[in-house]
């Protein structure tokens, strides 16, 4: 009988994810999509290799529940810096400085770019989990477009002309970016 984690079984369902989901951030950022398994995964967080396979079928369904996971932590962190932001264009600053600091920290893993190495049913649900995120800009943008704040425009197209400049933008200066993003949004600052 396997060792059962925390005082009940949901409990030891939440430690056991947890710690698969750490092992599996390590080995993300290490090796790459392509270079884990999840017997490699269950190795590095010390669970049982069967045990695993209760909680993700294949390696797609635990990348894409890693991601769903990860995705929720970044949106609560954003959604509690934000909480006390009134003003829209120091809400974007705040937006854009925390997706740089994300990716900074959140690089893309080595190997080969998940959407050539993923079934498009699972790069498809991984590109879902962004919706919170791009809903928390499209309101920024929404109120600061609303308070005059920021030039009129099409809040769909330029939601991911600066989700792709964020994407892009490497190790560059955090305050350019943010500079760079105002800017592009009509905002004129002194």
């Amino acid at each position: 009988m396997p060792k059962i984690l925390g005082e009940s079984l949901a409990a030891h369902r939440e430690q056991v994810r947890a710690k698969v989901f750490e092992a599996m951030r390590t080995l993300l950022y290490t090796r790459g999509f392509d270079g884990i398994t999840l017997t490699s995964v269950a190795t590095a967080a010390g669970v049982g290799r069967t045990a695993i396979y209760n909680h993700f079928p294949d390696r797609e369904a635990l990348l894409v529940a890693f991601v769903e996971h990860e995705t929720s932590l970044y949106v609560q962190r954003l959604q509690s810096a934000l909480s006390g932001v009134t003003d829209p264009v120091e809400a974007l600053a705040v937006f854009v400085r925390m997706h740089l600091e994300v990716l900074a920290a959140r690089h893309m893993p080595p190997g080969e770019k998940l959407n050539a190495v993923l079934s498009p049913e699972a790069y498809s649900q991984m590109s879902d989990h962004v919706a919170p995120i791009t809903s928390e800009l499209r309101t920024i943008l929404a109120q600061g477009m609303s308070a005059g704040q920021m030039t009129s425009a099409d809040i769909n197209a330029l939601i991911p002309m600066i989700m792709g400049a964020l994407a892009a933008a490497g190790d560059i200066d955090v305050e350019a970016a943010v500079g760079f993003i105002l800017r592009a949004t009509g905002v004129r600052r002194p």
